[in-house]
């Protein structure tokens, strides 16, 4: 035996292949715990970047402007960003695996956070557009990482690995907006405008994050998954009925959890964003809004120490139907509170956030439960996408909305809008019945 065959059985030895993971349950669930160990490391930074953008990104607009019937802009930006971002990270994850994919938007958006910087400093305004674009690509990838930890999940753990990997994202998303008045006399120290503060922890953040997964997340979740779908697959053969009931019920629950997702992100982007701006004009400071838009982005990720088993326990569909009641109770709070009410405000938007959690996670869990392993970074890729589209419409047009009438008829539209939710999620059940019927049947 050479030198160079001998080395190369003991990298062998010391790297299983994807062949060994395949037939070992034991490595594959070793392998599972230390991708969600990976993934939630990088989720904590990554809420930290994710939250700057959210806070201070419409007032900052607003202060370059001076005006705020575009100060939905920013947060549009971002989003539609989000969904370029999305596709991107989509296809790689397919061509490259979760690991390069997630790396290049988290450190795509850590150069973008640097450029709003530069265009705060120099009021170049055509350049914080640039950037806000650019950006959404760390929001983008920060929302595709809680795909990461269900790739060798079984089915019913898949809601839990969600919530692990949103939940991780909590620590980072409320320490952001808090430091909002912290970061911006830091960056007055240094020549940089106050409301550009929250994007140097930014910058940072999302480049903490990652090189975090490009240099940890080995070996990569998703070429596993699809490994061992593909040995699943040789060692079963459907019948052409199976096999086309099988595509129904793949197609029905990709179309009600994208549905449900896209409904609680349209909802929960246009009454966050006209916040910040509601308050500012009522006497709020910028300490106040960074506490009420921090207990919301909490709100919007800590209850997924609980959600995730709750939907893995009662099912994807009775939560998606409590996120749109959760949703409407927050629209009506909002537009009935006092504008000098704090109490009331941060109920509201906690309440906002709470039910954007109930469904993003149903929704998200629908849509794994319906994608097999060989196309699913690109439907998640493409899913994300809509819901990143379906965000940046919110965000665009509630600046219109409330200059044109009042931030409590945005609210009030906010509520009655995820009341759609129990339609859509009552119809994919009798398509069900009636699919079991048919099955029956025949």
């Amino acid at each position: 035996m050479t030198q160079e065959s001998s080395s190369s059985e003991a990298g062998n030895k010391r790297t299983p292949t994807i062949q060994r993971y395949v037939g070992s349950p034991k490595l594959q669930e070793q392998l599972y715990k230390k991708t969600l160990i990976v993934v939630i490391l990088s989720q904590i930074f990554g809420g930290a970047g994710l939250a700057a953008g959210l806070t201070v990104g419409a007032l900052l607009a607003q202060d370059m402007l001076k005006t705020d019937s575009y100060a939905g802009i920013p947060v549009a930006l971002i989003t539609v960003g989000s969904a370029l971002g999305a596709w991107f990270v989509g296809r790689l994850t397919q061509r490259w695996g979760r690991g390069p994919a997630l790396a290049s938007g988290f450190l795509a958006g850590g150069v973008a956070a640097i450029g709003i910087i530069i265009a705060a400093v120099h009021q170049n305004i055509y350049l914080l557009f640039a950037s806000l674009l650019i950006y959404g690509a760390g929001t983008a990838t920060n929302m595709q990482a809680r795909y990461a930890g269900t790739d060798l999940a079984k089915p019913s753990q898949r809601a839990a690995a969600v919530s692990m990997a949103m939940v991780s994202t909590t620590f980072g998303a409320v320490a952001g907006p808090n430091l909002v008045g912290v970061m911006g006399r830091v960056a007055e120290s240094i020549g940089v405008p106050a409301l550009a503060g929250p994007f140097i922890l930014a910058a940072g953040a999302f480049i903490l994050a990652g090189l975090i997964l490009l240099l940890f997340l080995r070996p990569d979740p998703y070429g596993i998954a699809q490994a061992i779908e593909e040995a699943n697959i040789r060692n079963v053969v459907d019948s052409s009925n199976e096999a086309m009931n099988r595509s129904e019920r793949n197609t029905r629950g990709i179309l009600v959890g994208a549905c449900v997702m896209i409904l609680t992100q349209v909802v929960m982007v246009s009454i966050m964003t006209m916040t910040p701006v509601h308050m500012k004009h009522h006497g709020h400071d910028l300490n106040a809004v960074g506490l009420v838009i921090g207990i919301h982005i909490g709100a919007m990720y800590l209850p997924s120490l609980f959600t995730g088993f709750l939907v893995d326990k009662i099912g994807r569909i009775a939560m998606s139907v409590t996120a749109g009641i959760v949703m409407l109770c927050s629209g009506i709070l909002a537009a009935v509170a006092p504008a000098e009410s704090m109490g009331l405000i941060i109920t509201a938007l906690a309440l906002l956030g709470l039910g954007w959690n109930l469904g993003f996670i149903s929704g998200t869990a629908m849509l794994i439960d319906a994608t097999p392993a060989s196309t699913r970074a690109k439907t998640q890729g493409t899913v994300d996408v809509l819901i990143a589209l379906a965000g940046a419409s919110g965000g665009a047009l509630s600046g219109m909305v409330v200059a044109s009438t009042s931030y409590g008829t945005l609210s009030i539209a906010g509520g009655l809008l995820a009341l759609v939710l129990i339609p859509v999620c009552l119809s994919s059940i009798k398509a069900r019945k009636a699919a079991s019927s048919h099955n029956a049947a025949s």
